[in-house]
């Protein structure tokens, strides 16, 4: 068995925590990646891992080996880089992550401009409201609004979207339309992933307001279509409203007790070496996203 594939299998198993999730980061089957670590501790003569039911870990041995090998198999890897990046035309895989609604108004709008300039490039595209383990997922890059990311992480701010506190002029036309953030105590509040507390600001400093309805949901998804469907109040970035979702029959309300902001970022895992590939779609982004959003953020209605 060819040598760098077993040193590679072996790096993968160490920084996924196992033979699965390296198996998806290295693209091939879980028997596959543990037939080549096998084979390197047969060829080395010490035992590099401890395996259970429930998770993998380093013998000493193989602690002491990663950390010599690590550093070559990242001066290979950004050699071949820097290789590749010279040529114009990328190709491989790219994992990406986003949120549902944010990914399916933003992001997919950008792929076929992405994959019209690079042919070869194959996008794996997960549109999810949960939290993911990026490493052990094997994902390149997410795409996030304020995430929530490991230190290691590398976050790459994009631009940042206003908090909006929206209803639609249906709803509030029959239940009245709140004029100050106590006001939600009297009103259906449409719960997104269990944030019942929602912030704001007024003369005495910042302040939050528990608030109360009759649907909660863990994805963004299903507030919004709620609020359209006159369900209730809903809090929002703003980003989830703009583009081609705008509704000119959803209006914001309590503008002036709303100054909190989320930044939109680009994650790369916890990894020292990244891809030419990954880097350049990862600038396609930054500069697609800046300048979408840009154009496209506010323009809510405001009650009448």
């Amino acid at each position: 068995m060819d040598r760098f594939h077993e040193l590679t299998a072996f790096i993968a198993v160490v920084e996924a925590s196992g033979f699965s999730a390296a198996a998806k980061r290295l693209g091939d089957s879980q028997s596959g990646v543990s037939k080549a670590v096998g084979a390197l501790e047969r060829r080395l003569g010490v035992q590099l891992l401890q395996r259970s039911t429930r998770r993998v870990n380093l013998t000493d041995a193989g602690r002491s080996y990663y950390q010599r090998m690590k550093p070559l198999l990242d001066e290979v890897a950004q050699a071949d880089s820097e290789l590749a990046s010279s040529t114009m035309e990328l190709s491989g895989l790219v994992r990406i992550a986003a949120s549902a609604t944010f990914g399916r108004l933003h992001v997919l709008p950008l792929v076929p401009k992405l994959l019209a300039l690079h042919p070869k490039l194959k996008l794996d595209l997960q549109l999810t409201d949960g939290v993911q383990d990026l490493l052990a997922d094997g994902i390149d890059l997410a795409i996030r609004i304020s995430p929530t990311v490991s230190p290691d992480a590398v976050v790459r701010r994009v631009t940042t979207t206003s908090l909006v506190c929206v209803g639609s002029r249906k709803y509030f036309a029959l239940h009245g339309t709140p004029k100050t953030p106590q006001d939600l105590v009297h009103h259906n509040c449409l719960i997104f992933n269990g944030m019942d507390q929602w912030v704001f600001d007024g003369p005495r400093g910042r302040h939050s307001v528990r608030v109360s309805g009759n649907l909660a949901s863990n994805t963004v998804e299903a507030i919004l279509a709620a609020v359209q469907a006159d369900v209730g109040v809903g809090m929002f970035n703003g980003a989830s409203l703009a583009g081609d979702r705008r509704d000119p029959d959803i209006i914001q309300v309590l503008v002036d007790f709303i100054s909190e902001t989320r930044d939109l970022g680009l994650i790369w895992p916890n990894r020292k070496f990244i891809p030419a590939r990954v880097r350049q779609v990862t600038d396609f982004f930054a500069t697609e996203l800046a300048g979408r959003l840009g154009t496209s953020l506010g323009g809510i209605g405001a009650p009448s």
